[in-house]
């Protein structure tokens, strides 16, 4: 059973490798579960968060010291179950054997046949983040599930109250051969990093990334890692600013900027860049009159985030960076119950500042100029590629370069993260960014092994193709060597 208690490190590791070889015991004597146990595993995942949502939500408030009810039940909870609700709705068709055309055709005219079935990999490890922690637990458990495999989750340490939570509740609807709970600190992260598993999920930082990849490669575990970057919002001369700015605003203030694909930095031409401020000191007006003692402004996740943030505003002034604070009630967040910034565009922002140089995580947007779609192709480019990109107006070729001549991600266009929701649409990095896609089918596909399958037919045709060889078989190779 899951144990709500962080035991030691030594007894973590030995329960760590009795459940893996558990999991991985009973999925290779009990075989791949059928379409009724794999719903029914989905349906459980979706009751235990419905029934607990409450739970959730004050835990979630506790981790962060102020977060957003509102947006906990929109982020968190709805983005929990939507994507085990898509799984569950569309599981038979996802798990039906593929058809395949035979090459070359002649041989299934003669009953060849070849076809593609998805086989589960077996038992998935997910390390899930702490900006998200339900969703982006369930999101992935979603995908493993629907694919028929066992799962275990090691949840973030820097939501401690969500995380005892998620065990405590999962032991009430599963087994732990079928999905368990590892808790603790980087240790056992990593440690769980290096397990066996017959696929890993990673969502988190970059320079974690690296190390969970190197782990997962002592046993050449195939890995899905979902990491970040400075995602760009580009800003087109025919963009409309205050819908931009609103748009923009709500992505960047959302959870206080702590998430993945929130937009990190903006380049827009130099005559656009005043509108954009007024507008976007508007459309934080209108969401948040105030913030200091607002319910619905969230913290920052701990001190050492909201030094780090605060580290990242003082270094872009002391070189030159003008920083716009808005605070549309002017309050003192000097002296305050809970670490709280208010949201602050940098501009001037070079490339020496270390708000440049680092993904933010936080409510900074640091706006640069451009001269042409041509120079911000060029600076996106000579990034590492992010993992999402954004951009706001309404002409269609500057969209399409953009498209066609830069990596990333994903891409939304006139608005931000949304294709983050779009359940048939792949979500990864790319390069640094990540590696790998999920969510719905993708999602599916990515979790299941696809096993290639054919059918030889039973006439000797091909014998030709065994030595000695003879005149049938010259015959043959120049048929297929003709250009």
């Amino acid at each position: 059973m899951n144990r709500p208690v962080q035991p030691s490190i030594e007894e973590t590791k030995a329960r760590m490798s009795a459940i893996l070889d558990l999991q991985k015991r009973l999925q290779t004597s009990k075989g791949p579960p059928d379409a009724r146990l794999r719903k029914d595993r989905l349906t459980r995942a979706i009751n235990l968060v419905l029934a607990h949502k409450d739970e959730f939500l004050n835990a979630l408030n506790e981790d962060f010291g102020a977060r957003s009810r509102e947006m906990s039940l929109f982020t968190d909870i709805s983005g929990a179950i939507g994507p085990l609700k898509y799984a569950r709705e569309r599981l038979d068709k996802w798990m039906a054997p593929q058809k395949r055309a035979v090459t070359p055709s002649a041989l299934g005219l003669f009953g060849a046949r070849a076809e593609v079935r998805y086989q589960p990999k077996g038992v998935l490890g997910v390390i899930s983040p702490w900006n998200f922690p339900i969703s982006l637990a369930f999101d992935a458990i979603a995908c493993a599930f629907a694919a028929g495999n066992r799962v275990m989750l090691k949840p973030s340490e820097y939501t401690p109250a969500t995380s005892a939570l998620m065990a405590q509740t999962v032991d009430l609807y599963f087994d732990e051969d079928e999905l368990a709970v590892i808790q603790g600190g980087p240790d056992v992260g990593a440690a769980f990093a290096g397990l066996a598993f017959d696929h890993l999920i990673f969502t988190g930082a970059t320079n974690v990334g690296r190390h969970v990849m190197r782990a997962a490669a002592d046993n050449l575990v195939p890995v899905t890692l979902e990491l970040g970057g400075k995602s760009p919002v580009v800003i087109g001369k025919s963009a409309d600013l205050a819908k931009t700015a609103a748009r923009v605003m709500q992505g960047k203030t959302m959870n206080a900027g702590q998430i993945c694909l929130a937009p990190d930095y903006v380049l827009a031409p130099s005559e656009s860049v005043p509108a954009f401020i007024e507008a976007s000191k508007a459309a934080v007006a209108k969401m948040y009159p105030t913030m200091k003692d607002n319910a619905d402004y969230t913290s920052i996740i701990n001190q050492r985030h909201y030094d780090r943030i605060s580290g990242l505003i003082a270094d872009a002034k002391a070189k030159g960076g003008e920083i716009v604070t808005i605070n549309p009630a002017n309050e003192d967040f000097t002296q305050q119950e809970h670490r709280k910034i208010p949201p602050t565009i940098i501009l001037n922002a070079t490339d020496d500042m270390q708000v440049m140089q680092e993904e933010i995580f936080g409510p900074l947007l640091p706006v640069r100029t451009v001269a042409s779609i041509d120079g911000a192709i060029a600076e996106i480019n000579a990034r590492a590629r992010p993992l999402a990109l954004y951009y706001f107006g309404e002409d269609n070729a500057e969209s399409e370069a953009l498209l066609e001549r830069t990596h990333s991600g994903g891409v939304t266009i006139n608005d931000v993260i949304f294709h983050f929701a779009m359940d048939e649409l792949p979500f990864g990095g790319v390069g640094p960014s990540g590696m790998g896609a999920y969510h719905g089918h993708r999602g599916f596909i990515e979790f299941s092994h696809e096993k290639a399958i054919y059918r030889q037919i039973s006439a000797e045709l091909l014998a030709m193709l065994r030595p000695p060889y003879g005149a049938a078989f010259r015959k043959q190779m120049a048929a297929r060597l003709k250009p």
